[in-house]
């Protein structure tokens, strides 16, 4: 559980908690996905680029300092500017960098992701204060919205109340592709951040709602894990209903989060638990989700 907290406390992404880690031996790549699209790793959630020649649309930016190395790989696909960046959501793992890439393109979210960055958060007892104005997004919609470049129609369509109150996932139309955010970790348990509007329901519908409308060949960048495809966020959901009902059965039986996990009542997904969100993480969060906690 410590080692949970100390990356949690990461992905919400206080400065004071960057500063103790270092980013001087993180490698950012870039891999072309499809179309006009390609996915940036580094550290932190996936970043996703539209690339052509009105210039580059970039969906996150993962932390602060690696800004340089994004930059450079940015440079080494194409020498046009970032012309927008778009937030999934606010944790400082998506939008450390956004105060750099900011100066020079508008920052784009929900506008529950501005809210957040600029009141600060706390999730799990880690705290984050509040972002500088710099990094604030400057267009915020509601429902959706689409920028025209590239030759895509680049669509941010809000989930609501899913791993956040704020995500967005982004559809490359022209392209076939789809960014998640974190409303799809691939192959692993989810962080669901139910203090700031994040529900295992409602990321359950959202996913439902996506696989129900992308096309069956569509390309999935999750916010975490490797390019996916709709089979996919099948076998996400379906973990997401199966340990949920799983949780709910040990309830209904009158078992505390204790004994449900010296049971190991999650023994069939252990293959999830070996991401950031432990087996035993998933059970309280899906415990106290399902008791109103």
């Amino acid at each position: 559980m410590r080692r949970t907290c100390l990356i949690l406390s990461l992905l919400l992404a206080t400065t004071p908690a960057l500063s103790q880690r270092d980013f001087s031996t993180v490698e950012v790549k870039s891999t072309p996905v499809a179309g006009t699209v390609h996915v940036i790793v580094g550290a932190g959630g996936n970043i996703g680029v539209s690339i052509g020649e009105d210039g580059i649309v970039m969906i996150d930016d993962q932390y602060a300092p690696l800004a340089p190395k994004i930059e450079a790989a940015l440079r080494l696909i194409t020498p046009k500017p970032v012309r927008f960046i778009l937030n999934t959501h606010h944790h400082g793992d998506h939008t450390g960098g956004n105060e750099q890439f900011g100066k020079s393109a508008p920052i784009v979210a929900h506008e529950n992701v501005r809210k957040r960055l600029a009141a600060g958060t706390t999730a799990r007892g880690n705290a984050t204060p509040p972002a500088a104005p710099g990094a604030l997004p400057v267009l915020t919609f509601n429902d959706s919205l689409t920028i025209h470049l590239n030759g895509e129609d680049i669509r941010a369509v809000h989930m609501p109340h899913g791993h956040t109150d704020g995500d967005s996932v982004i559809w490359f139309t022209k392209s076939n592709v789809v960014h998640m955010g974190d409303t799809f970790f691939n192959g692993t348990f989810p962080f669901v951040d139910r203090e700031n509007g994040g529900s295992v329901r409602g990321l359950t519908a959202n996913i439902d709602k996506v696989i129900a409308t992308i096309p069956d060949d569509a390309k999935v960048i999750p916010g975490h894990g490797s390019v996916s495809d709709k089979n996919g966020l099948r076998a996400f959901v379906a973990m997401l209903r199966g340990t949920s009902a799983a949780i709910e059965s040990g309830i209904a039986a009158g078992k505390t989060i204790d004994q449900l996990k010296s049971e190991k009542v999650l023994a069939a997904w252990d293959s999830w638990g070996q991401g950031f969100i432990k087996s035993d993480f998933w059970i309280e969060t899906l415990h106290n989700e399902l008791t109103g906690k």
